[in-house]
């Protein structure tokens, strides 16, 4: 029955092979059960219910995946968009948790209605690829630097804005150890490094007694403390009316996800195989929607938006090429309900390696940007470096295509079909006008 439904024969893979692939997938991702529940908890989230409402998005997102497209891509709230969703739209914004949610299903129902329309695809041709990958490494240079933060090993300072923190101290200590010892398990290609090597910093802190291991009774019940706790009529009434922080906020969720969806797909499909003859990928309108229904899910149970995930290579390198995979790889996160709650035991200091080893890995998209090219080069640039000095994925987009639309025009290279890129140009330095 599986061999039939997901086409393994003209795939040229197995049951077998799609099991263990969707193991390896998992080993490579299941780090965001701990770190996401970290990240949004810093919002004034229950830890417990975002560690059980991650597992059941995950779970649900990448089964989703595997029936609608029959693609080897697993799902999970995003890392970058979770960072975005606490230090951005909660802490920064001012929004509680709550409404932040509201945004997200608003943003998920969007995202299904553009899909549908077709709307979503036309956007992704607009906007050049350079973009897709300097967004992608800001947010990983985001990303690193509040794990520096949160480690101790990036401290503020008056003089120089940042500096380097006290090493000899036990928490940045710590954090350093953890930092190699996951790097050097990734060096050496061990499958769940980065889960392996939060637990082990974990245990250390635990003995030091820089944490308390003194987790209470636990439960599925936690999902209740952000299930169903999202605040619709609050967010649509930001500002007096949907006004320009919805509409913000909207924004940087649908190319944020976008962009990860897209990176993500090629890496994926083209290491598997997978693309048509012109280059581009079957299905696509399957795909996008099954991320927008997951995202609907996300907000549902409590917890930021749903993308795919790029550790889906993972899997593809051990020969997973179809559904299965994926639906192998929800389906271990579904077991993982049962001890998700736990943890709220982990301490900071185990997650801060991570966060900084995930947004090293995610720098790797830079090398798709032309650099040599100054009207992909500039653009690039302003997009990655504006998001983490801005603490703002919504001010490195506007910076990247504001500078994208003046240099082709400058260069005149603008031509009609590029009207959505300077449509959504315009709305952004309306957002900067507003701003100031």
């Amino acid at each position: 029955m599986l061999t039939r439904f997901f086409d393994l024969e003209s795939h040229g893979t197995t049951v077998r092979t799609e099991l263990f692939a969707g193991l390896t997938t998992f080993l490579t991702m299941a780090y965001i059960v701990v770190v996401n529940p970290m990240i949004l908890g810093a919002a004034g989230m229950p830890v417990a219910g975002v560690a059980v409402a991650t597992c059941l998005s995950a779970g649900i997102g990448s089964i989703l995946m595997g029936l609608l497209s029959n693609y080897p891509l697993a799902l999970a709230p995003g890392m970058g968009l979770n960072a975005y969703f606490t230090y951005t739209v909660v802490k920064t914004m001012g929004l509680p948790w709550q409404v932040a949610l509201g945004c997200v299903f608003l943003s998920a129902v969007l995202f299904l209605v553009l899909t549908l329309a077709g709307v979503r695809q036309l956007i992704m041709n607009a906007i050049p690829r350079s973009l897709f990958a300097a967004v992608s490494g800001g947010i990983g240079l985001f990303i690193a630097f509040i794990g520096l933060k949160n480690a101790g090993i990036i401290v503020a300072t008056p003089g120089t804005t940042v500096g380097l923190g006290n090493l000899t101290a036990a928490t940045p200590a710590l954090a350093v150890l953890g930092l190699l010892v996951i790097a050097a398990m990734q060096a050496r290609s061990v499958r769940g490094a980065m889960l392996f090597g939060i637990l082990s910093v974990a245990g250390v802190a635990w003995i030091l007694g820089l944490a308390r291991f003194t987790p209470s009774s636990f439960h599925l019940a936690d999902l209740s403390s952000t299930a169903f706790r999202l605040d619709i009529p609050a967010a649509l009434d930001l500002k007096g009316g949907v006004g320009l922080s919805l509409v913000e906020i909207v924004f940087v969720f649908l190319f944020v996800d976008l962009f990860d969806n897209v990176g993500t797909l090629m890496a994926v499909t083209k290491r598997a195989g997978l693309t048509s003859p012109d280059g581009t990928v079957p299905r696509m309108k399957r795909i996008l929607l099954a991320d927008s229904i997951s995202m609907l899910v996300g907000a549902l149970v409590g917890t930021s938006p749903v993308t795919s995930y790029i550790e889906s290579t993972s899997g593809v390198a051990v020969g997973g090429r179809t559904g299965l995979t994926s639906v192998t790889v929800g389906l271990l996160f579904l077991c993982t309900l049962f001890v998700a709650p736990l943890v709220q035991a982990i301490p900071g200091v185990a997650t801060a390696p991570a966060l900084i080893l995930v947004g090293a890995m995610m720098m790797g998209a830079l090398a798709e940007v032309q650099w040599h090219e100054p009207g992909e080069a500039i653009p690039a640039f302003l997009t990655a470096i504006m998001i983490p000095l801005s603490y703002s994925i919504a001010n490195g987009l506007a910076f990247g295509i504001v500078s994208h639309a003046v240099l082709k025009l400058v260069r005149g290279q603008a031509r009609a079909a590029d009207w959505l890129v300077y449509v959504l140009a315009a709305l952004c330095v309306g957002r900067f006008i507003y701003l100031a």
